[in-house]
């Protein structure tokens, strides 16, 4: 694959296509340094880096000072022919026949050991890392393999709207607006909506941004994320898990056979995530709970898990473990349906990514019975009123469904090993920040 005018992607040649070919490439400086009569430059550009080598009697006066002048961030065209060489980084480097200065950058801000807030601020700028490279190459692919797993299975992508008359989550956590003299709402989900288009197309997904008016300050709370998420006619609590696990674990998959490359950077071995494959195991909230006063914690039943629980259940992990069957007390959301066999409980799950990275998917059985999700919104101190269109979903041939949310950042901290989710999105929003 060439993008023209002569010019091949490093991606390529690091591949071994072009060994003592002559071939230009073109990205920014990454890192250049000069040794009298050479200038060492290696060039990003947006599929690798490859070092070029300058030799001033080979490009002549002229070109070499502007090489060796050339500093960080600066744009190049370089032309050269490609030499295999286990010493240079990726173990191939271009002999410079060609040097090209198309602009030449300001002194670059960023540099060594710089403040997590500097680089926040100057994360227009800190997007050009090769960390943060690596983890939008590896997001990119996690999403696109989702999106191969719903087709393959026969999901419809939908577009559900992030404006929205109500909440769909806790009403104390939502972004509001103005809207036209009205009050409207970002959305927290595309639950709701999703839910209408199964009677019509049986099972749905969509990606879109969801928002949460939380004032967490944790290493996995954002207050802008993406959202993937579904429903299914005719799918129980159980089959829902069944759903999880075989679209994560392809995921996994996908991305282990894609990005080794960039895996590696980030300090992931690729086989851990291939040996992340159905089934999952499957405990209860009640077995949780055990399990955390084996480990020392006081925890009181009926309380929901947070961070330091997560992390208490997941740290010895190798593969995600489902949690199902929480207690009402823990899991209010008025649409979950109610387990039959515990009334205490409904009947919910969340899927916890190992090695302490705690829950990536939350999901649950609907309740079908609009007496009792008129029931729960009262209790909740919820106006019916605004979920009459919800309400009519059960008025029409109402039918046993589940659902989800993946929340992709939390997927792609996990992945790539990532201390904050911050960085698992390019411009992260948290209550604190919201520029650039």
């Amino acid at each position: 694959m060439e993008p023209g005018d002569g010019v091949v992607l490093i991606s390529d040649i690091l591949g071994g296509e072009h060994v003592e070919k002559d071939v230009t490439v073109r990205g920014w400086i990454y890192r250049i340094r000069s040794s009298g009569s050479i200038v060492f430059a290696v060039v990003r550009d947006g599929t690798g880096n490859i070092q070029a080598t300058i030799k001033k009697n080979v490009v002549g006066d002229e070109e070499f000072e502007k090489a060796s002048q050339t500093l960080v961030e600066s744009s190049v065209k370089i032309t050269g022919t490609v030499a295999e060489d286990e010493r240079a980084p990726g173990g191939y480097e271009l002999k410079a026949s060609n040097f090209s200065l198309i602009h030449m950058a300001e002194p670059f801000p960023i540099t060594k050991d710089q403040s997590e807030e500097f680089l926040l601020d100057k994360r227009h700028l800190w997007v050009r890392s090769q960390k943060l490279t690596s983890v939008m190459r590896v997001k990119a692919t996690l999403l696109s393999a989702a999106r191969e797993w719903f087709e393959k299975e026969g999901w419809v992508e939908v577009t559900p709207p992030i404006l929205s008359a109500s909440a769909g989550e806790g009403g104390s956590t939502v972004f509001g607006l103005k809207y036209f003299g009205k009050t409207a709402f970002l959305a927290q989900t595309a639950q709701l909506h999703l839910e209408a288009l199964i009677f019509s197309l049986d099972k749905v997904y969509s990606l879109t941004p969801s928002f949460r008016a939380e004032k967490s300050r944790t290493p996995r709370h954002l207050t802008e994320f993406w959202h993937l998420e579904g429903e299914a006619a005719w799918v129980d609590n159980e089959g829902n898990m069944d759903v999880h696990e075989q679209l994560i674990s392809h995921m996994c998959q996908v991305v282990a056979e894609k990005n080794k490359a960039q895996l590696r950077e980030l300090g992931r071995d690729p086989t851990i995530l291939e040996a992340i494959t159905p089934p999952f195991d499957r405990i209860t909230y009640s077995d949780a709970v055990d399990m955390l006063h084996d480990k020392g914690m006081d925890f009181t039943w009926g309380d929901d898990f947070g961070t330091v629980e997560e992390r208490l259940l997941t740290e010895d992990l190798v593969s995600p473990m489902f949690v199902k069957n929480y207690p009402k007390s823990a899991k209010a959301a008025f649409y979950m349906k109610e387990n039959p066999d515990d009334t205490t409980t409904v009947l919910c799950s969340d899927l916890l990514a190992p090695e302490g990275y705690g829950e990536i998917i939350g999901a649950s059985e609907r309740e079908v019975e609009n007496h009792t999700l008129i029931d729960r919104l009262l209790e909740q101190g919820a106006d019916p009123d605004n979920y009459e269109w919800y309400l009519d979903l059960r008025k029409y041939g109402s039918v046993p469904h589940s659902g989800f949310g993946i929340g992709i950042e939390r997927v792609v901290r996990w992945i790539c090993r990532l201390d904050h989710i911050r960085d698992a999105v390019p411009f992260p929003r948290t209550p604190s920040r919201f520029y650039p």
